[in-house]
């Protein structure tokens, strides 16, 4: 087994739970499967409606909340004021007199860390493409960018453990009592396998229908999950000054170039 580590960091993410083109179109407060799997597959060139997201079935996803952000409502607005054969047509195909109103949630500013684990092959051919993807990746959303660093490292042998122990935090301040002066910071793990080990913290259950079965445009078909959320503490010294956190990322990522 082999993993990579993602940084999911940009102004908006959203990471659609429930909705499917609806006049509410929501956010999970994590980035779901689906949508990563929907990430991987635009990065090797896997349209909608090929087969084949079963090639990512025996990945293992850990997600790092560094930031879980601020979610924000954006009201949206499409057509109105026009004859209806010059209004914008809705996902049915036919055209309102009008405007075409919806809701679309963001998270705002949120930063999160994704370890994915799986064969070496699969792992190793995924991380390249991810490098230099087919199709521009995004957080949920076209609009969505991601900021860099976006793939931290690729190769390694326990990216859990990376999460742990190696990768920078991304919080704007040690959080704890003693700022500066802290051990250690709470941070956030959603996991798909419950913690093992002597010290493993507890955790809460979380169950999502966010694994997918089918992408094709009208039939996109998902199963559920169970995701366990515990709440750990991490090194302090992962944190540092905001003003230094891309240099710190940096840092992290090029030590894989030189090892």
């Amino acid at each position: 087994m082999s993993g990579f580590l993602l940084r999911l960091a940009g102004p908006l993410q959203s990471w659609g739970e429930r909705s499917a083109f609806t006049a509410v179109r929501d956010t999970a407060p994590f980035p779901t499967r689906s949508a990563l799997v929907g990430l991987f597959a635009a990065a090797e060139g896997i349209g909608r409606g090929d087969h084949g997201i079963d090639r990512y079935d025996d990945l293992a996803i850990t997600v790092r909340v560094d930031r879980p952000g601020l979610r924000l409502v954006d009201y949206h607005t499409v057509g109105g004021g026009r004859p209806k054969a010059r209004t914008a047509a809705t996902s049915g195909g036919s055209n309102k007199g009008a405007a075409v109103i919806t809701r679309r949630h963001y998270l705002s500013d949120a930063v999160f860390v994704v370890a994915v684990s799986g064969p070496e092959e699969t792992v190793t051919r995924l991380a390249d493409a991810l490098r230099r993807p087919h199709w521009a990746p995004y957080l949920g959303r076209r609009s969505c960018v991601p900021d860099e660093p976006f793939v931290l490292r690729s190769r390694i042998d326990d990216p859990e453990n990376e999460l742990r122990t190696q990768v920078p935090l991304s919080l704007v301040t040690p959080p704890g009592p003693g700022g500066d002066t802290d051990v250690t910071v709470p941070v956030e793990f959603l996991r798909e396998q419950p913690p093992v080990g002597p010290a493993s913290p507890s955790a809460d259950t979380v169950d999502i229908n966010d694994r997918p079965v089918s992408f094709a445009q009208h039939g996109r078909s998902h199963g559920a999950r169970r995701l366990y959320r515990s709440v750990e503490q991490l090194p302090a010294a992962l944190t540092g000054p905001q003003s230094h956190l891309l240099e710190r990322l940096i840092d992290y990522a090029q030590t894989e170039e030189h090892a």
